[in-house]
């Protein structure tokens, strides 16, 4: 995974892109109807329910566009929410509250439904030691900002991008003319670089796990698209060799059949990629 320096970097990369593309030049409504000096305070409204998330993020984005700005937290990230709860108030200039509204609501609304749906299957796998775990089917531009809710949401991060860790799937399987032959030419790669990678190699039936067991090195199996019964076969085949994951189509009815399977890992790209923005909204008082 990346660095925690790496991850502060990606969020102010966020902000300041998501400003250029918002603001541009000016936010000339709130130049022309606002004064320069008017104080103003705004309250965070929830106007459904769930886990809140980006309340965090939230603060960093007003603190970016202008420092002087005040928040008071009384609900924070994880937390469960429900209509009517105000999660914080904001204060200081208008126009800065103004510039920031649509940002921090965009960021949140979509934050707290990817914490919210996580916690939701998170829930289904207790009592298991499984975890579900999120994958790189993400929004371009906030990934940063869709695996932090996950991780919110009681769910584990995967590889953040192709750069921090190997994943070889089947078509890089099948362009490098096999299982083993990926593997091989894998591991001298990250030898001949001097890359410290852990990797993850999916499986696409029985015998393909066995043909991967042969070589060592390996962090993961990926157990893709495999029935229930031959999830059984693949993670008694793999005992402690390595960690296993199953994906595939897994959802809220069959997640905790696979979980019963004994896989350590489901990840489920519905996470992040099939979400209902949790209703939210900034309210001056």
């Amino acid at each position: 995974m990346i660095s925690k320096e790496q991850f502060e970097k990606e969020l102010v990369l966020i902000i300041s892109n998501a400003v250029r593309e918002d603001v541009g030049d000016g936010d000339y409504t709130s130049l022309s109807c606002i004064p320069a000096d008017a104080q103003g305070k705004a309250k965070l409204l929830v106007k459904d329910e769930g886990i809140i998330a980006g309340v965090a993020f939230a603060k960093q984005v007003f603190w970016q566009i202008d420092k002087d700005l005040e928040v008071t937290t009384f609900i924070n990230d994880g937390e469960k929410v429900k209509y009517g709860d105000v999660v914080f108030h904001v204060s200081g200039k208008s126009q800065s509250i103004l510039m920031a509204e649509r940002l921090v609501l965009n960021a949140m609304q979509r934050m707290s439904a990817i914490a919210t749906k996580t916690a939701f299957f998170a829930d289904l796998l207790k009592g298991t030691k499984t975890k579900v775990l999120d994958t790189r089917k993400t929004t371009p531009g906030i990934r940063a900002l869709e695996k932090w809710a996950v991780k919110i949401g009681g769910g584990e991060n995967h590889r953040f991008a192709l750069y921090d860790m190997v994943m070889i799937k089947d078509n890089h399987i099948d362009f490098a003319g096999g299982t083993t032959a990926a593997i091989v030419k894998t591991k001298k790669y990250l030898a001949d670089n001097n890359l410290d990678i852990k990797i993850i190699v999916e499986a696409r039936s029985l015998a393909e796990i066995k043909e991967i067991l042969t070589n060592k090195g390996v962090y993961r199996i990926l157990i893709d698209n495999f029935n229930y019964e031959d999830t059984r076969k693949a993670v008694a085949l793999i005992g402690d060799t390595c960690l296993t994951e199953s994906s595939g189509g897994i959802n809220e009815k069959t997640i905790r059949k696979y979980a019963d399977c004994g896989v350590d890992f489901i990840s489920s790209g519905a996470l992040t990629h099939s979400v209902y923005n949790l209703d939210l909204s900034l309210k001056a008082f």
